[in-house]
């Protein structure tokens, strides 16, 4: 028998810690389940050392990995980035966060759960990964904090979603739920991709004819026609097009590129990136998409959150960093403000207009039934099937979309070279 020092979460949230004695770390885990705690932290007391050098020596431990990774966060950027070779793509991260969350279900502490996934991991840069989280927890970390010191790939999103499993306790249900989140999106760019990929090989077709009939082809059929006839307006056009990027192509280059690093400093700035994701949020279709979205995440981890005993304003704090969405953030801050002033939830949600009708009905209800944990729940179900609906309609609204767009390019490009060979055959 041996004796170990162990922490550990009651189904009510409590944290209970203490020593217990069995056969084996395994066999202690099981004794806790049938106690009703779900262990979070086990370590077994090395024999034949008093409490003091074993406190020394753990302390001794965390120093030692909080120095490694000190060390490590002094290093220059281009340092840091030769450290963390590779790139973990969602698909990854959302295989690593099933993967740690079914072994946490089997009953392993959230260490050993890290560890045994290391064992399995057949990626490098999983790897690194895996072997900072496992430093800083060890050292004393949580792993939200863990997993927001190494950065990309843990967005907002991942981050909030595992603090929001510390916070609530329960950790495997959250996890499952990152995991189903991560596998959606990816879902969703999977299917975008599908249904955008023949209008984009269309547009790809029609950018590079239109470059080859007006920087070759338009020229050399409609200049010679220049001075005895006057050209149709779309073809003036055209040869204006094709004269401008003739003599200034360099500087057209250097112009989209400047664009793009002025726009990507320009949503840099919070204030702008709100202002974007607001419009973003209210466009036509995508919108709705975007907003679906947000609002299923947000009601599922609003509902967990508050269901595990989690304090209202609390919740609503580990819950909007969930969103992925600048705009619906602020306005998720100012419902905080609102019901720690005393009011209501649903009256700031309907006041930012950000909000469908059927979740502030929802949050209305619970609120005066005193159920809002338990509608939250039932309704992100519903939000779900919404959002499920939002995207088969825009990836069948976007192709036509695209197809229109480029027949319409197209359709110009042709008038202007057909337009006065018409009136040229007619003038003969």
């Amino acid at each position: 028998m041996a004796s170990f020092q162990y922490q550990s979460m009651t189904n009510e949230g409590q944290v209970q810690q203490g020593v217990i004695t069995a056969d084996s770390r395994a066999a202690a885990v099981r004794l806790l389940l049938g106690r009703g705690e779900t262990a979070t932290k086990i370590n077994p007391l090395d024999q034949g050392k008093s409490p003091q050098s074993r406190k020394n020596s753990n302390n001794g431990l965390a120093k030692a990995a909080t120095s490694a990774n000190l060390s490590q966060s002094k290093l220059p950027a281009f340092l840091q980035l030769s450290v963390r070779k590779g790139s973990v793509s969602r698909a990854e991260m959302a295989t690593l966060i099933r993967e740690l969350a079914t072994v946490i279900e089997a009953g392993l502490p959230i260490m050993q759960g890290l560890r045994t996934v290391r064992r399995q991991c057949s990626s490098k840069s999983l790897e690194h990964v895996l072997d900072h989280l496992i430093a800083r927890v060890e050292a004393g970390a949580p792993l939200y904090q863990a997993a927001a010191e190494y950065g990309d790939p843990f967005d907002d999103l991942i981050v909030g979603m595992l603090r929001a499993a510390d916070a609530s306790g329960e950790m495997t249900e959250v996890l499952h739920q990152l995991a189903d989140l991560l596998d959606r999106s990816l879902e969703l760019r999977r299917e975008i991709l599908g249904a955008t990929m023949y209008p984009m090989i269309l547009a790809g077709l029609i950018a590079v004819s239109v470059v080859i009939l007006v920087t070759v082809l338009v020229p050399r059929l409609i200049e010679p026609m220049a001075g005895t006839m006057t050209m149709p307006l779309p073809t003036q056009i055209l040869l204006s097009m094709a004269t401008f990027l003739g003599s200034y192509w360099l500087i057209c280059i250097i112009g989209i590129a400047a664009i793009w690093l002025s726009w990507k400093l320009w949503v840099d700035v919070p204030q702008n990136r709100i202002r974007y994701d607001t419009f973003k949020l209210r466009s036509p279709i995508l919108g709705r998409l975007l907003r679906d979205v947000a609002v299923a995440r947000f009601t599922r981890t609003l509902g967990t959150l508050v269901t595990s005993g989690i304090p209202i304003l609390d919740a609503l704090k580990v819950t909007r960093d969930t969103l992925g969405n600048k705009a619906l953030q602020q306005e998720i801050d100012l419902v905080s403000e609102s019901v720690a002033a005393g009011k209501s939830l649903a009256e700031p949600l309907e006041r930012s207009g950000l909000f469908p009708p059927l979740l502030i009905q929802v949050v209305n209800l619970g609120e005066r039934s005193g159920r809002l944990e338990s509608m939250l729940l039932h309704a992100a179900g519903a939000f779900d099937r919404q959002v499920n609906s939002s995207i088969k309609l825009f990836t069948k609204a976007l192709p036509p979309v695209l197809i229109i767009i480029m027949a319409a390019i197209g359709g110009f490009v042709l008038s202007a070279v057909l337009l006065p060979l018409l009136e040229l055959q007619a003038a003969f």
